[in-house]
């Protein structure tokens, strides 16, 4: 092998078929993407175990297989270290758990290019970057979105990396949200078990699909607390699909307070959300477990709400 590379299995199981092959690779090992996956086939960078013919990127899986994926060495990220005072809710040498705060966008993008926490984490943990997906940089397994605050873990090494991406493509990582939603959910607990997909009217969007259209998505809830119009809903992840919470408790008629993309006209809470300066979706990643895929050990972080949540609750409350 050339020095440098990496060589990465992969396994693509049972539930895949009939996936592209390249969608299929890309949902196992979320930091490639399906653009990034189509380069490593296009340079033969990707094998089947046991077969000698590679299926083409648009070809259907038609049965499970084992891959190997050769990933050359990381090139040099274009985003900079930035010393930022990140909030470590734990940490070794294979993983660091940031309690992000709402506002902090994840990746660097257009109009975001600096101040994000891969910028924070290229300081952070200098020296020790997850490269498998092509950029020496954090490997950022998965995501909140800028508006969300709480809980991500991050890989240091591309072996807790790949750990932790069977862990989320399984599902068997804990994930619990709690959000601030319009009205009292009746029955106060429940599941919304609706699949979801990019809305076809709008791309920015997620929406609920019929059955055969887009991916499953479930969310168990539990109303944790009647508030004034309103209420504290606890929502575990069954699985983690884009705005799944969002989405769902739209869905069932209870839209996040403060959510200007899914909330429906809220003009009851409009005064008070104003008075308290609450300006984005009322949603806190408050938990996040899962076995540490190098020790085995069981990692459990808990992130109180922060402060602005805490002060709509609050108000809420009276």
């Amino acid at each position: 092998m050339e020095r440098g590379f990496t060589i990465l299995p992969v396994e693509i199981d049972a539930s895949q078929v009939g996936e592209r092959f390249d969608r299929a690779i890309a949902n196992r090992v979320p930091d490639l993407s399906r653009e990034r996956v189509q380069a490593l086939l296009a340079e033969g960078r990707i094998a089947v175990t046991g077969a000698h013919d590679v299926p083409r990127a648009s070809a259907r899986v038609g049965s499970p297989m084992l891959l190997s994926i050769t990933l050359p060495p990381p090139v040099t990220p274009e985003a900079g270290p930035e010393a930022m005072d990140l909030v470590i809710a734990w940490e070794d040498e294979h993983l660091v758990v940031v309690d992000k705060p709402a506002g902090m966008v994840v990746h660097p993008a257009n109009g975001n290019p600096d101040g994000t926490l891969v910028n924070g984490l290229l300081h952070h943990c200098a020296g020790q970057l997850s490269g498998i997906g092509g950029v020496a940089r954090p490997g950022i397994v998965h995501r909140i979105d800028k508006d969300t605050s709480g809980l991500i873990v991050v890989a240091k090494t591309d072996k807790a990396h790949e750990g932790l991406a069977r862990q989320f493509f399984d599902h068997s990582i804990e994930r619990v949200y709690q959000a601030i939603v319009n009205g009292h959910p009746a029955p106060p607990a429940g599941t919304v078990d609706a699949p979801l997909a990019r809305s076809t009217n709008d791309r920015k969007k997620i929406a609920v699909v019929n059955d055969g259209r887009g991916k499953r998505a479930v969310t168990h809830f539990r109303t944790l607390e009647r508030l004034s119009g309103a209420a504290l809903v606890e929502c575990r992840l069954e699985t983690g699909r884009t705005h799944q919470v969002r989405v769902h408790m739209t869905h069932i008629g209870h839209a996040l307070l403060g959510d200007p993309v899914y909330g429906r006209a809220q003009s009851r809470h409009a005064g008070t959300l104003r008075s308290v300066g609450f300006a984005r979706q009322a949603l806190h990643a408050a938990r996040l477990g899962f076995i540490h895929p190098v020790t085995g050990a069981t990692v459990l972080c808990d992130s109180p709400l922060p402060t602005d949540m805490q002060q709509l609750f609050t108000r809420l409350s009276v």
